[in-house]
């Protein structure tokens, strides 16, 4: 009943030559596939050499009996599959092996092939065909089934570990910065028809995506469309920036950050800072990217309960949102000139709602001795108008 090819039987001859065959397998893999290049020596010579032996045996009873696997043979690829898949090695690494052992099979015998033997070859490629399609799905399955509880086991020891630095009860090696994430929404989220929800959740795994790549230890995060936290490994503030470029890109959108480095211990009180920085530099109206505590200090600082700080707010109180806006925007840019391009309007007019503050305020934008009280009340505006729900 076995296949015959050459005049000899093919599941004979496949188990009688089976170091042969192995080491032809072996070899084929490790020449097309650079991943199993990488494996080391040992497991190339013993668990990766005893999975093809036992996938040739497997094959072999296919060949002879002319039957797909047994389930008790499905199982053992499947628990196959789920080793590698702990070993790290990819899913299309995984598939590719099997393949590529069906066809060294084929091309070793089927060229002996006699004239007569024509309809076993067909025979056996319409057999090799329907192994394939029977094998693919169970060793994805096991492959799968091992990396889903590996995530799981991982997210539940990471959010574990996060929790417990967040409210200051776990300790952990290493330093971290600690960011705290504005993300606006994505053009997708906005677009009529498209699901937001989706488009946000993929926004997010970009994201999340992007920081790992920039990161040798994994990056512990508690992340939303709209932002949140993420700890990276280290103390370099200063390559946060670059980061931050790098995530905005892939995320597509323009992230504001509040960034603070802390050691284990300190990551808690760092959190808090690094949010209360990042609500100061967002409603000061400061631009995308990286913001420290040193960024921010007089917004910082008129941001906290003060005596003083309605009265300071109260010296900008007379002025309009559209003079409040050419204002900031007067102060930023130090010039009338870039002030007139960023605000879309002609110089003149700028220089019209200067005097409009200035005598609204009997404080002078143009002049150097006013500049420090007015950039002050600005602040103390914003911090007053985010009071009713507290940072």
């Amino acid at each position: 009943m076995s296949f015959t090819i050459g005049g000899r039987p093919l599941a004979e001859r496949i188990v009688a030559e089976m170091p042969s065959f192995v080491r032809l397998v072996l070899a084929e893999i490790t020449a097309r596939v650079p991943a199993y290049r990488q494996l080391p020596a040992e497991e190339l010579a013993g668990d990766i050499t005893r999975v093809i032996e036992g996938t040739l045996r497997a094959f072999a009873e296919v060949l002879r009996s002319r039957e797909l696997p047994s389930p008790e043979e499905l199982r053992f690829l499947r628990e196959s599959a789920a080793r590698r898949a702990e070993e790290g090695v990819p899913i299309d690494v995984v598939l590719t092996a099997y393949h590529v052992g069906i066809q060294v099979v084929w091309d070793v015998l089927v060229p002996e092939a006699r004239p007569d033997e024509v309809g076993e070859v067909l025979a056996l490629n319409a057999l090799a065909m329907r192994y394939l399609q029977v094998v693919t799905p169970v060793v994805s399955a096991g492959y799968l089934d091992e990396r889903q509880t590996m995530f799981d086991d991982e997210r539940s020891a990471r959010h574990t570990l996060l929790t417990g630095l967040l409210d200051g009860t776990q300790n952990a090696d290493g330093p971290y910065v600690v960011l705290a994430v504005h993300a606006p929404p994505h053009a997708d989220e906005l677009t009529p028809g498209v699901d937001a929800a989706i488009a946000g959740r993929r926004k997010v795994r970009r994201l999340r995506t992007e920081l790992e790549r920039h990161s040798r230890e994994p990056v512990l995060s508690a992340l939303t469309p709209h932002g949140g936290v993420a700890l990276l490994p280290g103390d370099d503030v200063g390559r946060v920036a670059r980061i931050v470029t790098d995530v905005a890109k892939a995320a597509g959108v323009d992230l504001t950050v509040g960034a603070v480095a802390a050691p284990p211990s300190g990551v808690a009180a760092a959190t808090r800072l690094a949010r209360e920085v990042l609500d100061v530099a967002v409603r000061s109206g400061r631009p995308p990217g990286v913001h420290q505590l040193t960024d921010v200090l007089l917004e910082y600082q008129l941001s906290r309960p003060s005596a003083a700080l309605e009265p300071l707010a109260a010296v900008v109180s007379p002025l309009s949102d559209e003079l409040v806006q050419t204002l900031e925007v007067y102060l930023r840019r130090g010039s009338r000139r870039p002030a007139a391009t960023e605000l879309h309007v002609h110089p003149n007019t700028v220089d019209y709602r200067l005097r409009r503050v200035a005598e609204l305020t009997r404080l002078d934008p143009t002049r150097i001795e006013h500049v420090t009280l007015l950039t002050a009340a600005l602040a103390a505006r914003s911090a007053v108008g985010q009071r009713p729900g507290g940072p």
